[in-house]
């Protein structure tokens, strides 16, 4: 009973800041990932829980705590706070539509953008606004920006497109689905990609710390890596949007802690 009360204590954390989807909303599909990544990877049942946090401030409090040994995060959250949590990326998330991969465009007004310095005194406006190094030296990689160039966050990223058809110095920067998306806006003539990024992962699943056993952390990525070839898997990934899980595959430029 001990050590099944222990394991019980294992949390994986899912934080997607800026994307839509509610704390409530999340949990039973989080719950239900978590039951099949337990059963896949052989660990004891219910040794292994998950809370689903849609805000940066918020999920990073969740991954302080001692009982969370496994976040599931996007990869510009890990470019930010990988090194302050001691994050090593275990599996890759394999997105459906988009892959394991992807690539980031920064979109400005038609003809107003033609290289990094005719951005100076522009906001940046991104789901990923939050991490300031993924944008500048990831999804900008080659394209310098001025120094008094602001970055923010935000989730209303059709918002941010009317505002930089309208003319505003805003520039949106945004991942391959929401790129995709473009061409069916009535303004698209309204705006061009003027860069665009190498290709990046799209998420982690990753190890926080020394938290989990080495034995326990292999099995998990063995289940993991299988989950989306096995019977039934769909059930518990297609709802997040998941194909399965692929090794990671870091960035040349970026090191795990």
């Amino acid at each position: 009973m001990i050590t099944l009360a222990a394991a019980a204590l294992s949390t994986l954390v899912f934080c997607a800041p800026g994307y839509p989807g509610a704390a409530g909303d999340a949990q039973p599909l989080v719950d239900q990932f978590a039951r099949a990544a337990v059963t896949a990877s052989g660990w004891p049942s219910g040794s292994l829980v998950a809370v689903y946090d849609p805000t940066e401030e918020g999920g990073l409090a969740k991954l302080r705590q001692a009982d969370a040994v496994l976040a599931f995060v996007p990869y510009p959250f890990f470019v930010q706070h990988a090194a302050e949590l001691h994050l090593t990326p275990l599996v890759q998330a394999d997105v459906a539509d988009t892959g394991p991969q992807q690539r980031w465009t920064l979109v400005a007004k038609s003809g107003r953008v033609t290289e990094p310095k005719s951005m100076a005194g522009f906001t940046i406006l991104s789901v990923a606004g939050y991490a300031p190094d993924f944008v500048r030296h990831d999804a900008l990689e080659g394209w310098t920006l001025p120094p008094d160039v602001k970055i923010e966050a935000t989730g209303q990223i059709l918002s941010a497109l009317r505002r930089v058809a309208a003319g505003e110095p805003v520039a949106a920067l945004l991942d391959q689905t929401q790129a995709a998306a473009l061409p069916s806006l009535p303004f698209a003539s309204e705006l061009k990609a003027v860069t665009q990024s190498p290709e990046l992962p799209v998420a982690f699943i990753a190890v926080v710390g020394s938290r989990l056993p080495k034995d326990r952390t292999r099995a998990l990525q063995t289940g993991l890596l299988e989950m989306g070839h096995a019977p039934g898997s769909a059930d518990s990934l297609g709802p997040l949007r998941l194909r399965g899980f692929v090794l990671p595959k870091l960035p040349s430029h970026t090191t795990a802690p």
